[in-house]
């Protein structure tokens, strides 16, 4: 069982890493969603559904920035830890 400073120590980025992930996955569907009509042959979607696809790239973002801060605890941490 790991004590509580090491169960408090990955959860700097962790929150922003799953949020990242469920607006990199909102991004996908959004992607699926628009481009199914014009691999149908139907009418396309307005051009706002299209900005809608870019939630891939914020999602992206988010969860590598989360990643970073991570890292950054992390060796915050290990120079507190040997001195």
């Amino acid at each position: 069982m790991r004590d509580k400073t090491q169960a408090n120590s990955s959860a700097a980025g962790d929150w922003l890493i799953r949020a990242g992930a469920i607006v990199f996955f909102a991004g996908v569907v959004s992607t699926l969603v628009t481009m199914a009509p014009l691999l149908l042959g139907t009418k396309p979607f307005p051009t706002y559904m299209y900005d809608l696809s870019m939630l891939m790239a914020v999602g992206f973002l988010m969860a590598g920035a989360g990643l970073l801060r991570s890292i950054a605890q992390g060796r915050r941490q290990a120079r507190g830890d040997h001195p």
